[in-house]
């Protein structure tokens, strides 16, 4: 899956579409109507704000990464022996239970869309992104695959926010003054946006590609940016169109916020948009799990590195038979959460440490300190809410 034909340009947009949509899945989409119901425009600040946290993660990662050209299950073994073997078991194990969840959501999309029962419709989508992984040039394939899906995802939210006439002066205000300020929401959407596998989909992709060496530190820099972007950008647009409906005094249904949302401010139409980019996110973040819990893998089974694809596609059919066979497990999802809440703090925190050890990033490197310090003050804050999280695992043994 390594193109060496491939223009840089065109690898980094890929890999910045591939986190991005593997940050917008079903959660993405559940928990921006949520967050909109609860806080009104005052959302518009915490979306904002942690977005700004997530390029100061993003960049961390992306540029230790990238400069290392090592994935960061093996930055992790330089940094501290074993601690890279720990790191792949947890998102692996986190990957692989989301992915249940994005299969899931995938299957929902097209009985949204067409009226398809949700097995079939997960057997659907699953050989949708198996094809991806069949092909001789995987790698293009899955950036021309995330684009294309990336782009009709934010034209039709954009239809939607205009379809929905929300109070964008209000939402701007807001966004700069806002009414209330709710900490435990902005580091809610930073773990949903940067947290477990997410952020380093796009870092493996651009290994995987060799645009690596601090020659390659502005390109890698821009990329990591553009990532954060396009989910930022995805989920303000997702905001105003509910906030036209939530300003309008409607009620959201508990049950399927988003899809409420969107069949009240459009109708049957607003409703199956509903389910085209319902699928059209949690496909791409089959893809993107699949593809990035494997690359942790490659550094405890010698065999994936020659078979890669095939293990992706294995990951993508035992999430499906899972889904198909038993649904989405509560306590496997409530598990999966509490652990990768821990993945963020201990994998930032590695590559913090390894930014300072030349035997990883080389002698010429120098990592900013701004970076630095904002990356350690984010390692506290994910440390505190994956202690947090912890407690879910309490909850399946009380």
């Amino acid at each position: 899956m390594t193109e060496k034909k491939e223009s840089a340009a065109s690898v980094l947009i890929g890999a910045a579409f591939l986190m991005a949509t593997s940050a917008i899945g079903p959660g993405f989409l559940t928990q921006t109507a949520v967050f909109t119901d609860k806080l009104k425009a005052a959302f518009a600040f915490a979306i904002v704000v942690s977005i700004l946290i997530d390029v100061v993660v993003q960049m961390n990662i992306w540029r230790i990464l990238g400069v290392s050209g090592k994935r960061a299950q093996d930055v992790a073994n330089e940094v501290f022996p074993g601690l890279g073997y720990f790191l792949a078991i947890l998102v692996a194990i986190g990957g692989l239970v989301f992915n249940i969840g994005n299969v899931g959501g995938a299957a929902m999309g097209l009985n949204v869309i067409c009226g398809i029962p949700f097995v079939p419709g997960a057997i659907v989508s699953a050989i949708v992104a198996i094809a991806l992984f069949l092909n001789k040039e995987a790698g293009k394939a899955m950036d021309m695959f995330t684009k294309v899906l990336g782009i009709i995802m934010l034209a039709m939210v954009s239809f939607m926010v205009i379809k929905t006439a929300p109070p964008v002066g209000l939402a701007l205000k807001e966004t700069v003054l806002p009414s209330t300020i709710d900490w435990l929401t902005i580091l809610t959407l930073v773990g949903g946006t940067v947290g477990g596998y997410i952020t380093f989909a796009g870092a493996h992709r651009i290994i995987d590609a060799n645009i690596t060496g601090a020659d390659n530190l502005g390109k890698i820099s821009r990329g990591s940016v553009t990532a954060i972007g396009i989910t930022g950008i995805m989920r303000y647009l997702l905001f105003l169109a509910i906030l036209g409906v939530v300003a309008t005094g409607a009620v959201l249904d508990p049950q399927n916020p988003p899809a409420s949302a969107f069949r009240m401010g459009a109708g049957e139409i607003g409703y199956r948009i509903f389910g085209v980019i319902l699928w059209c996110a949690s496909v791409t973040s089959v893809v993107g799990a699949s593809y990035t819990s494997i690359s942790f893998l490659r550094t405890l089974f010698k065999q994936v590195e020659t078979k890669r694809q095939y293990w992706i596609i294995a990951f993508i059919c035992i999430s499906t038979a899972i889904f198909s066979t038993v649904g989405r497990p509560v306590s496997l999802l409530i598990l999966a959460g509490s652990l990768n809440g821990l993945i963020l703090p201990v994998s930032l925190g590695t590559v913090l440490f390894a930014a300072y050890n030349k035997k990883i990033i080389g002698g010429s490197y120098r990592h900013p300190m701004i970076l630095t310090v904002c990356g350690w003050i984010m390692v506290a804050f994910t440390a505190w809410m994956g202690v947090k999280s912890l407690a879910g695992i309490m909850k399946l043994f009380g």
